[in-house]
């Protein structure tokens, strides 16, 4: 895990997880909410935030 805020936002700081081929994108999480994003290999519109482990 992150030590410093700069490397946690880098990690997870509008990075998305396509919920259906879980593929990784960076987008605004506006822009998600809205719909507006659709994954690059299956466009799919579900994305969730990628989890902190």
């Amino acid at each position: 895990m992150a030590k410093f805020e700069e490397a946690q936002k880098r990690k997870f700081k509008n990075i998305f997880v396509c919920r259906r081929c879980e593929s990784k994108l960076r987008a605004p999480s506006l822009k998600v909410s809205q719909g507006k994003i659709s994954c690059r290999k299956c466009a799919c519109k579900t994305l969730r935030p990628k989890r902190k482990k």
